[in-house]
C-alpha cells in the first residue's frame, strides 16, 4: 500500500490539504493520513472539512484538525496561515487541492463564470504557494508543495476553456514555483489526472443555459465520465509519489499521459481534438 511504503517519509510531518472535504483532496488528506502525518483540513465547507480530520484520524492520522476557509479569499488565507502557524508550526508539505468545474463554450462564459473559475482554480493556488512557501523559505528546512492540475491543462478545447486556461495556468505557476523555490529545497509538483470519479462532476456548472438544461446537463457527465474515472486514491496516491520523488508533472490517468505526449509530439492531432464537441 502506497501510504505504508511512504510512512518513514511522512510520518509526523504536518499536511495541509486544500478541498480536503470531499473528492481528491479527502483521499489525498486520508492517504497521508495513512502514512502517520499530522495532517490539516481545510475546506470551504466546515462540516465536510470536520468529516475529513474525523476520516483522517480514523485511517491512522499522528493528529488531525479541520480549518473552513473559501480559497479565493486572500484575507481568509491569510488568517489562515497565521492560524497555522501559530497553532501547528510551519507546514512540511502543502497540497492545493479545492476547485471547481466549469464547461461552456467561450462566447458563453460570463464574466462573472470566469471570476469565479480563475478566483478558486488559479487565485486559490496562489494564496496558498505565497503564503505557505514564504513560512518554508523563512524556516529554512525544506518542504514540499504539490498542485492539482488536470489532463486539461495540455488539451485545448471548445468544451471548457475557462477550465483548461486555469489548469493549464496552475502548471506554469508549478514550474515557475519549482525554479524559484530550489535554492530554499522546497519541492514543487503538479499532479494531473484525467477525469475522476468524485463529486466534482456532479457540481460541474455549465456556462449559458437554463437551470433546467444545467440539471441535464450535470446528470449526463456524472453518467458519461463516472464510469470512466478512476478513483480519487489513485490520484491520492500519485500525490505520495510525486513529493517522495520530487516529481516535476505527474500525469495520472491513461488519458492524461496520452494528451500530455500529443501537445508534445502530435499538435496537430491535439488542435484537430480541440474542435471536437462533447455529446448532447
Amino acid at each position: 500500500m502506497e501510504s505504508s511504503r511512504h510512512a518513514r517519509r511522512f510520518r509526523g510531518r504536518l499536511v495541509l490539504v486544500t478541498g480536503a472535504g470531499s473528492g481528491i483532496g479527502r483521499a489525498t488528506a486520508g492517504a497521508f493520513a495513512a502514512a502517520g502525518a499530522r495532517v490539516i483540513c481545510a475546506d470551504r465547507n466546515a462540516r465536510t472539512a470536520s468529516d475529513g480530520a474525523d476520516l483522517a484520524k480514523e485511517l491512522g492520522a499522528h493528529d488531525a484538525w479541520a480549518e473552513c476557509v473559501d480559497v479565493a479569499d486572500a484575507a481568509a488565507m491569510e488568517r489562515l496561515a497565521e492560524r497555522v502557524l501559530d497553532a501547528y508550526g510551519v507546514v512540511d508539505i502543502l497540497v492545493n487541492s479545492a476547485g471547481v468545474g466549469m464547461s461552456g463554450r467561450f462566447l458563453d462564459t460570463s464574466v462573472a463564470d470566469w471570476r469565479r473559475t480563475l478566483d478558486v482554480n488559479l487565485w486559490g493556488v496562489i494564496h496558498g504557494c505565497r503564503l505557505f512557501a514564504r513560512q518554508m523559505a523563512d524556516r529554512g528546512q525544506g518542504g514540499h508543495i504539490v498542485t492539482i492540475a488536470s489532463a486539461a491543462a495540455f488539451q485545448p478545447t471548445r468544451a471548457v476553456p475557462a477550465y483548461a486556461t486555469s489548469k493549464a495556468a496552475v502548471v506554469m505557476l508549478t514550474e515557475c514555483l519549482r525554479a524559484e523555490l530550489a535554492e530554499f529545497g522546497v519541492g514543487v509538483s503538479a499532479v494531473c489526472p484525467g477525469f475522476v470519479n468524485t463529486p466534482f462532476t456532479a457540481a460541474m456548472h455549465f456556462a449559458g443555459v437554463s437551470e433546467r438544461e444545467q440539471a441535464r446537463l450535470r446528470e449526463r457527465a456524472v453518467r458519461t465520465l463516472g464510469g470512466r474515472g478512476c478513483p480519487p486514491e489513485k490520484v491520492a496516491r500519485a500525490v505520495l509519489r510525486a513529493v517522495a520523488r520530487d516529481t516535476p508533472v505527474a500525469t495520472v490517468t491513461p488519458d492524461a499521459r496520452l494528451v500530455r505526449l500529443m501537445s508534445r509530439f502530435a499538435p496537430p492531432l491535439r488542435r484537430a481534438v480541440a474542435r471536437l464537441d462533447p455529446p448532447s
